[in-house]
């Protein structure tokens, strides 16, 4: 007498390999996208980022220096 309608033990098998290589991908990306995210400019160097963007502003003369003040004050303080 057969059970399960002919699927033996090894269709068992081969869909837990299956599942498995699935969620060890799920993880692998899972990780990658974390480390592209925490070394891209969003991650740990906003602030900065808006320091030297002020700072490049300043230069190029699109804004005062009582403008530059008050925002560099801003932005170490936050």
């Amino acid at each position: 007498m057969m059970y399960g309608y002919g699927l033996g033990w090894g269709s068992m098998w081969g869909f837990g390999l299956v599942f498995m290589v699935m969620v060890w991908a799920l993880v692998i990306l899972g990780i990658v996208a974390l480390v592209r995210w925490l070394w891209s400019d969003k991650g740990w160097s906003s602030p900065d980022k808006a320091l030297q963007i002020l700072k490049e502003r300043y230069a190029r003369g699109e804004i005062g220096s009582e403008e530059y003040q008050a925002r560099r004050k801003l932005l170490e303080n936050s």
